[in-house]
């Protein structure tokens, strides 16, 4: 291959569009990819993620928006089964949106003693912020509210 081939081949892959996110299993016509990140248990911040996730199932067609909430380190407090806001994250997922909860930190957690009871409506990811990579290599827009 000539040297002024491979630099049109180049050039070219670097004006490509960006590749689309892959839609989530039952979201397989959302035209929005959103993923958003939780890594504090403060209660306003807890709030402001369910508020928004809320909000976009409201300005957009459910079924052309795909969010997925990502929980780790002092985050999961959102998922876990006691908590205050379980309703509305139960009343979020029923309604297409994803939350998941890193087992990382909830396995560290359990290795310090202290129990963690889960959501069972969470999904479990190994780690948070690498799915949050994946995600927003797949071309998902990531929010940190």
């Amino acid at each position: 291959m000539t040297i002024r081939l491979a630099n049109m081949i180049a050039v070219a892959a670097l004006l490509a569009p960006p590749a689309m996110a892959q839609p989530l299993p039952d979201k397989p016509f959302a035209e929005h990819h959103l993923v958003m990140q939780l890594s504090d248990n403060a209660q306003d911040k807890q709030l402001l993620v369910l508020s928004v996730a809320y909000n976009l199932l409201k300005a957009y067609d459910p079924d052309k928006i795909a969010i997925e909430v990502v929980t780790f380190g002092p985050g999961i407090d959102l998922l876990r089964a006691e908590n205050p806001n379980r309703a509305r994250v139960d009343s979020l997922i029923a309604q297409g949106v994803q939350f998941d909860i890193c087992m990382n930190t909830v396995d560290t957690l359990e290795r310090e003693g202290k129990h963690v009871d889960i959501n069972p409506k969470a999904v479990k990811v190994q780690v948070g912020v690498g799915r949050i990579l994946q995600l927003t290599e797949k071309g998902y827009t990531l929010v940190r509210p």
